[in-house]
């Protein structure tokens, strides 16, 4: 089989890409680190092309990858080495350098720290001959392999009695044991955006959030790369020289993967790992992750699964070096990376039965709606943007007592409280997902069972972080999935919550004047929750008087008014209790067969 050459190609004559397959034939006497014929053949070429350009060898002599890079870099891509984390990769990597000195940069020390090489050699290249070698090995201390380096050089006469086997059997038996180095295996991402100006959000917020859901999601953010483009590459998103440019900071940061504000395509996800080198996520990938870590119960962890494996289905083929990683990390929860050992038709049977029970989920809801539709009860759904304080609001307002931290979907599980609003009257309240720009389409749908909960409520509470910069965009992502849920035209109350982070002023005033039905509040202090639960009261259908002679065998009758509304009059009467009562409309057809006529209220004696 034909293997192919890596790195920059352009312009390069077809004679010398065929001097640079030929490369691939020659085999590395055990004992050396380089035999001269072939580092002379590298050196000659490296001098023809005025281009670095680097070899892997195993530890069979074989040369396994050829890449060209520009006059002062060459891109090190991600080798196939043994798995275990601990270990080195068994493969050593030796570069030209062109008309330079062999001097090793910081951008070769991060690769063989990242890649884990037996050793890393630059070559110096004068005319078209080579000359001193510098190589660098890694220095494991305490039996862990991290980013201690040795570095020296080697005369051209020196090359031969070069004990490279004998050095690299030392830091196999010194890391023997197979501790594994944690601070490399955790995430350490660059997050990637397009700045395409057309969504209404900025930038510099977009990528605000992408850096809280990487964050959330267990990875260290190591730094931002951008790039202006009306719109996106089909084939590598951001284009080839940018991909390129982006393997290179991935080795100087020693970061281990890309995060994009994105959505990526399979192909445009291939690309990348290729070219840059890494691991490849998009912001779709993240959110999933967070979910699956989020998960608790059952409802929740079928659709998260479900949405993770109808975005996995179509990768399968994409995924490229991801397949050889080992498990941990973001995307790698819940169902996980088990695509080694699943094909499509395994997954896309998971998915049906993951669909019947979804199904089975939404008959048992509802059952439970219908059920409380009997003892009819108002709902209120509190919906937002993922962090504004949806839960803490919960906690404030009926002492529910979930989990409210300061993260992107720290709740995920819907909760429902009961809560007694002014006028003695009770309403379910409930908690749901926090929404997010871009929220994935596998996410909506795979979660529209427990969505159902806000298109059947009668009130929504639109909870908003007040002194969030984007709060008009987040508005604006919040009623976009409204809309797809069909509950956008739902009667809404706007909750500026954190009101306690933001100073009175025109603004405030003017956003509250913005909307029918808006009230500031503050989780934290309390402040405004009187005003929310007044509101709700008001913006509840009107309670009814009604007039009636309970039997004395329907107690549960005489118990639901007295909780339920509010009692004017009571008598006990020979034939039953005579009850005068403000009750809400829903009610009212409960204790209909009980009402007194209108010729009897005229008549009634209290």
């Amino acid at each position: 089989m034909k293997l192919e050459i890596q790195g920059n190609l352009a312009g390069i004559k077809s004679t010398v890409l065929d001097a640079l397959q030929a490369l691939y034939e020659h085999v590395v006497p055990r004992n050396l680190l380089i035999s001269r014929e072939l580092l002379e053949g590298l050196a000659a070429l490296s001098y023809q092309i005025n281009r670095e350009i680097a070899l892997y060898i195993n530890r069979r002599g074989q040369v396994i990858m050829v890449a060209v890079g520009d006059y002062g870099t060459v891109n090190l891509p991600e080798i196939k080495g043994r798995k275990d984390p601990s270990r080195l990769s068994g493969v050593r990597c030796i570069h030209t350098h062109p008309e330079s000195g062999p001097e090793l940069s910081a951008l070769d020390l991060t690769s063989l720290i990242n890649l884990k090489l037996d050793c890393m050699a630059a070559v110096e290249v004068r005319g078209h001959q080579p000359g001193r070698i510098q190589v660098a090995y890694l220095q494991p201390r305490d039996g862990v392999i991290g980013k201690e380096t040795v570095v020296f050089e080697l005369e051209l006469a020196e090359l031969d009695e070069h004990p490279i086997h004998s050095i690299v059997g030392l830091i196999d038996r010194q890391v023997a044991g197979g501790v594994v180095n944690t601070e490399q295996l955790e995430e350490r991402a660059i997050l990637v955006a397009l700045d395409q100006g057309c969504d209404g959000w900025s930038m510099e917020d977009s990528i605000a959030e992408l850096g809280e859901l990487a964050r959330t999601a267990g990875a260290k953010v190591l730094g931002v790369v951008s790039q202006k483009r009306s719109r996106p590459d089909p084939a590598t998103f951001i284009g080839q020289g940018k991909a390129r440019e982006l393997g290179m900071h991935v080795q100087e940061m020693e970061a281990n993967c890309l995060i994009f504000d994105e959505e990526l395509s399979p192909a445009q996800t291939r690309n990348l790992e290729i070219l840059a080198g890494c691991k490849i996520l998009d912001r779709t990938s993240v959110i999933l992750d967070i979910f699956a870590a989020r998960a608790q119960t059952r409802e929740g962890k079928i659709q998260v699964e479900l949405a993770q494996l109808k975005y996995i289905l179509p990768r399968l083929t994409g995924l490229g070096t991801v397949l050889s990683r080992l498990g941990g990390g973001i995307g790698t929860r819940g169902p996980g990376e088990t695509k080694l050992e699943t094909d499509r038709r395994h997954i896309r049977r998971r998915i049906s039965e993951l669909e019947k029970d979804l199904n089975g989920v939404k008959k048992h809801r509802a059952l439970q709606r219908a059920k409380r539709q009997t003892v009819p009860v108002p709902l209120v759904s509190l919906v937002g943007y993922t962090n504004t304080g949806k839960s803490s609001l919960l906690n404030a307002l009926t002492n529910a007592q979930v989990l409210a931290e300061d993260k992107l979907f720290a709740t995920l599980d819907p909760v429902t409280r009961r809560l007694i609003i002014p006028g003695n009257r009770e309403i379910l309240l409930t908690d749901t997902v926090g929404f997010v720009r871009k929220l994935p389409h596998h996410l909506v749908a795979a979660f529209r069972a427990t969505l159902e909960e806000v298109v059947q409520a009668d009130i929504l509470i639109h909870v908003i972080d007040a002194s969030h910069p984007g709060l008009a965009e987040q508005i604006r992502a919040v009623e976009s999935v409204l809309k797809e849920l069909g509950a956008g035209e739902k009667l809404t109350v706007m909750a500026f919550n954190k009101i306690d982070k933001v100073e009175s002023g025109p603004e405030l005033e003017s956003l509250l004047r913005a909307f029918p039905f808006a009230v500031s509040t503050s989780a934290l202090t309390g402040q405004g929750l009187a005003q929310l639960a007044i509101m709700l009261g008001r913006l509840l259908p009107e309670q009814s008087e009604v007039l009636a002679l309970l039997p004395f065998h329907r107690g549960d009758l005489l118990s639901l008014v007295h909780r339920e509304g509010e009692v004017k009059e009571l008598d006990y009467l020979p034939e039953g209790v005579k009850i005068r009562a403000l009750i809400d409309p829903k009610y009212t057809s409960l204790v209909k067969p009980f009402l007194i006529r209108e010729e009897e209220k005229n008549s009634e004696n209290f």
